[in-house]
């Protein structure tokens, strides 16, 4: 059970730290137009935009 628990957690803190530029941009952004949305308001717009990100950057040139 501590493997799996080792795991989660160390999944957890990479989804963050992979989620939070574009999330962060993203509340910029909307703080800018007036919307003032809070980090897990626009957590679901940061990973749809960090798994196209990073699907358009694992391609072979």
């Amino acid at each position: 059970m501590g493997d799996l628990l080792k795991t989660l957690v160390f999944a957890g803190v990479a989804f963050v730290s992979f989620t939070f530029p574009a999330t962060w941009l993203l509340m910029l952004f909307f703080g800018n137009i007036g919307l003032d949305l809070s980090y897990v308001a626009t957590l679901p717009l940061g990973v749809l935009i960090s798994v196209l990100l990073s699907g358009v950057m694992s391609r072979p040139w």
